[in-house]
Order: C-alpha cells, then sequence, then structure tokens
C-alpha cells in the first residue's frame, strides 16, 4: 500500500487527508453532497451490517442539505477555509444542536431526545469553520463513568464497538466509535474526549492519531461530563496533519469554562508545527519502570529508539518518575473521578432545556438503568453500573480535595515536571498502551499517540476479561505516545510529525477485508 491516497483522480476514502478532500472540492472534482453521500454510504456497509462495527451511534439527518448549502456558498462567496465542506464525526458526548435532529446521549437512553440549549463550544468553532457533522460516534457509556468491568465501547443506545483489525476484537476505551470510524474511513476526522486515556487508547487500538490536549486548551462547555479536573476534547485522526488542523480549530478561550481563561497567550496554529525536522536535538526520556508485560510491543518500541536517534533526537533511557511507586499506588484519582461525576452531571442536566426521562440527579440515573435494565444493563456482560453507585456514595469534603491536591502533586509537581527536569527532557515517550498509572490524566497534561506497530501474526488471541473482546490478537495496531508539560502541544505535535513522517506505520497495514467499505467516490458521482 503507498502513501498515495489518490485513485485516479479522486481521492480513497479510506485514507483521504483533509486536504486532499479540500482540494477536490475546490477543483470542482465532487461535490460536499457528494462527498457526504459516499460517507454515509460506507457507514451503512460497516456500522450495523457486514461486520457491524457500531462506531456510529446515529447520523445526521440534516447532513446532506447542509453539504448543499455550503456547496452553494462556496460558488457564490468562496469557501469559508480548509474545513469548509468537509464531513466531520463527533463523540456523542459533544452536544451539537437539537434543531438539526441529533441527539446528545453519551450512550445512553436516559438522555435520548434530551434537548440542548446550544452547541457544544468545540461543535460551534468547527461548524462556523464549515464542518458538517454526519453523525456521532459510539462510545463507552458516560464515557466509562457507569461500571468498571463493562467492556469497552458498549453503550446502550449504541452496542457495542469492534475494533475492524480482527473481528471481535476491543476497541480500546471510550472514544472508541471515533477510532474505529476513523480507522475505514467514516468520515474526514472526529473528536473524541478523554478523562483518562480515552482518546489516546482507542487511537492507539484503531492505528490512528490522537491528541489529548491540555486540560484547560479546549473547552468542555457542552460535553456530557465525567471530571472537571480531567476532562478534554481533542482530535481523532489518520495523520498528525488532520489533528493538528482540528485542534488549530477548537482550541482557545471560552467564557462557559473557566479552565479555559487560564491559557497562555494566543493559541498557536499547530499546522505550523507540522516539522519533518523536529527531532534534531530533542532529548526525549523513556519510563522504562512503566513498560512492562508486553512483548511484543515492548521490542517494537524498543527498535523506534534507533528510529528516532536516526533523526537527530538524544534518547534518555530509563528516565524513570520519581515518584513512580507512589503514583502507581495511589488512589486519590479514584475519589476525584466520582465526586467530579456526581457534582457534573447533575450541572449538566439542570442546564438542558428538556429531559424526556425526568432524570435530574446521579440517583435518578442510577434508577433509570434498574427500570430499564433490559435496554441498559443486558447480560451477560453489560448489567454492573459499580462507578455510578460508588459516586453516589461520595461529596465534597476534605478528602476529595486532599485527593485532588495529591493528584496535582503526583502528577504534575513530582511526576512529569519533575522527571522532565531532572533529565533536562523536551519530552517523555512510551507505549500507549501502557500509559499507566496515567500521570498526564491525573496532571491534565498533554499527551498524543501516533501508530507505531501491530500484534504479530502468530500471536495468541486472547480475551479482554471479562468482556466478549480480544484483546490480544493477529495484526491488532498499537500507537506510541508523546507526554509533555502543560501546553506543550505545538512541541508534541512536531515530534509526533516527524516520527510519522519517518515511519508511515498506519499504511503498513489495512483493517481486515470485510470490515473495508467498498463505497468510493466514484460510486455516487
Amino acid at each position: 500500500m503507498t502513501s498515495n491516497a489518490f485513485s485516479g483522480a479522486l481521492p480513497d476514502l479510506y485514507e483521504a487527508s483533509i486536504a486532499e478532500l479540500q482540494d477536490g472540492l475546490v477543483q470542482g472534482l465532487f461535490s460536499s453532497v457528494q462527498l457526504v453521500k459516499a460517507y454515509l454510504s460506507r457507514i451503512e456497509e460497516v456500522n450495523l451490517k457486514g461486520p457491524a462495527l457500531h462506531a456510529v451511534i446515529e447520523t445526521n439527518p440534516k447532513a446532506l442539505t447542509q453539504a448543499a448549502a455550503l456547496d452553494d456558498e462556496r460558488k457564490e462567496k468562496g469557501s469559508r477555509g480548509p474545513l469548509h465542506g468537509i464531513p466531520l464525526l463527533l463523540k456523542d458526548n459533544i452536544a451539537t444542536l437539537y434543531e438539526e435532529g441529533m441527539n446528545t446521549t453519551a450512550g445512553s437512553y436516559a438522555l435520548l431526545g434530551s434537548v440542548v440549549p446550544r452547541d457544544a463550544f468545540a461543535a460551534a468553532k468547527l461548524r462556523e469553520a464549515g464542518a458538517i457533522f454526519i453523525g456521532k460516534t459510539n462510545l463507552s457509556e458516560w464515557a466509562g463513568a457507569r461500571s468498571i468491568p463493562l467492556p469497552r465501547g458498549f453503550s446502550g443506545r449504541g452496542g457495542q464497538t469492534h475494533c475492524p483489525y480482527y473481528p471481535n476484537a476491543d476497541p480500546f476505551a471510550s472514544s472508541s466509535g471515533s477510532g474505529v470510524a476513523m480507522a475505514v474511513g467514516l468520515a474526514a476526522g472526529s473528536l473524541g474526549t478523554e478523562t483518562r486515556a480515552s482518546i489516546v487508547a482507542p487511537s492507539s487500538r484503531n492505528n490512528i492519531v490522537g491528541i489529548k490536549p491540555t486540560v484547560g486548551l479546549v473547552s468542555r462547555s457542552g460535553v456530557v461530563p465525567y471530571s472537571s479536573n480531567q476532562d478534554t476534547p481533542g482530535p481523532m485522526c489518520r495523520s498528525v496533519t488532520d489533528a493538528a488542523l482540528l485542534l488549530t480549530f477548537i482550541a482557545g478561550p471560552d467564557p462557559r469554562d473557566e479552565a479555559t481563561l487560564h491559557q497562555p497567550g494566543i493559541v498557536p496554529n499547530y499546522m505550523k508545527a507540522l516539522n519533518k525536522n523536529a527531532l534534531k536535538g530533542a532529548r526525549l526520556g523513556v519510563p522504562r519502570a512503566f513498560i512492562r508485560d508486553m512483548k511484543a510491543i515492548e521490542e517494537t518500541f524498543n527498535s523506534s529508539l534507533d528510529i528516532f536517534r536516526a533523526l537527530g533526537a538524544e534518547i534518555v533511557d530509563p528516565a524513570d518518575f520519581p515518584d513512580g511507586e507512589e503514583l502507581q499506588a495511589s488512589q486519590a484519582e479514584k475519589l476525584v473521578m466520582a465526586v467530579d461525576f456526581k457534582v457534573g452531571i447533575s450541572k449538566y442536566l439542570s442546564e438542558l432545556v428538556e429531559v424526556p426521562t425526568g432524570v435530574k440527579t446521579l440517583a435518578d440515573l442510577i434508577e433509570f438503568n434498574k427500570i430499564n435494565s433490559g435496554l441498559e444493563l443486558p447480560g451477560p456482560f453489560y448489567t454492573d453500573q459499580s462507578r455510578f453507585m460508588d459516586a453516589e456514595g461520595t461529596q465534597v469534603d476534605d478528602a476529595y480535595f486532599a485527593a485532588l491536591a495529591q493528584n496535582f502533586d503526583l502528577g504534575r509537581t513530582r511526576g512529569i515536571d519533575a522527571t522532565l527536569a531532572k533529565f533536562n527532557l523536551d519530552a517523555i515517550i512510551l507505549p500507549t498502551d501502557v500509559v499507566e498509572p496515567r500521570p498526564t490524566a491525573i496532571a491534565g497534561y498533554p499527551l498524543i499517540s501516533v501508530p507505531l506497530g501491530f500484534q504479530p501474526d502468530g500471536v495468541e488471541v486472547l480475551p479482554a476479561t471479562p468482556s466478549p473482546l480480544h484483546s490480544q490478537a493477529p495484526g491488532i495496531p498499537f500507537g506510541i505516545a508523546f507526554m509533555g508539560t502543560a501546553y506543550s502541544e505545538f512541541k508534541l505535535i512536531s515530534y509526533a510529525y516527524a516520527f510519522e513522517q519517518a515511519t508511515h506505520v498506519r499504511l503498513q497495514r489495512k483493517a481486515y477485508n470485510d470490515a473495508i467499505p467498498r463505497t468510493q467516490l466514484a460510486g455516487v458521482l
């Protein structure tokens, strides 16, 4: 498979970049209406039919009308810019105008038909730039806030999402629908959200690029919350370039999200970070103690260190966290997330214009699930709501504030920042699948995952216990993560881009045959 995404004059939708699609629209090779039709057909092929990937929870009934209006606008007034008429997908916890006809439910029937007051800030920024939201992606219900043993990528409304690189494979964390949709080209780009690896883990598993920004770079207003201290939306795309483009549009201050009002200066144009030579002279640290129990991934990661060196980087290995053992042992994050969810979900529900099911609090959601257990808690794998129960028993008290302070101390002061300072590092690298115990989550710091490799063909097929899904199987992808201090996205993007351009790992293997949609632009022209 070559890196050229064109088949003749038309881009191949499995791999087409946003820039290639925009070029085709500018040249008049196809219209936004035709592009939307093609993507909707691709969704139709593999989402519920065929391999039943369950990546998309619903499509936009007004997408074609909006595409036609943007085609007309292009002819009459010219283009709004690089996202004009480009079809995107949003995770189903990111609000879109109720009048548009799509729900915002976090995967739960409890929010079906709920009326949001407005677009989420990130969605509004993309809409203003001319993007078309062709659908919402499936997710771990409530972004994983409902329970611990629940199979990842399951929601009551959306069913079970599957990774398209092996039948019945685990899609790996909450933003799974966005990851799977990008993997096989169901839209030009997508947004996910991360609380704890929820963007980077499914990006790693589905062979795409995910950027989890610093908490406060991208507004959370209009996003169904999990933790006010850890949540952030972020781009999930097939290339660093596309992800950098989306991040440039969605970043910025928003009066409705206090955290965004403390950004340092003007948001940079992240497209200017795309430098193939960025790794020359960079010092990258490997927290070796975090990497364990994953032979194939570790071997590929170790081999990649030579690639970094060849690109001019200096590798400091090991560069272990001074507080690594404390990070591993700490239970503070669990308490903070539980309290944050209980407080945050009540606030979110109170701000909705209407909620047909009448839920107003976490206690209401727990009761709703019990009453509607056939929809929300189907056996044998999906019956748990223990995280809901635990969160309901918490409150904002001294223990909560102590846990929050401990998180910041362990994740920031004595964690990432101390490690960067001790070893004089520009960034930290490690396999995405072992970003454990996820110091970036408790610190609220940025993380970028880029494709690194694939599980070998001879690997044993293993289930993800307790789950009907395979966690290990031939050809399942995995990524490499770039970690840094607060608001270091520009630097991290530059390193991720240089590595991506030197390796082109994504292009080395496609999804399994039945999971690849056949519809291309030629079929709708």
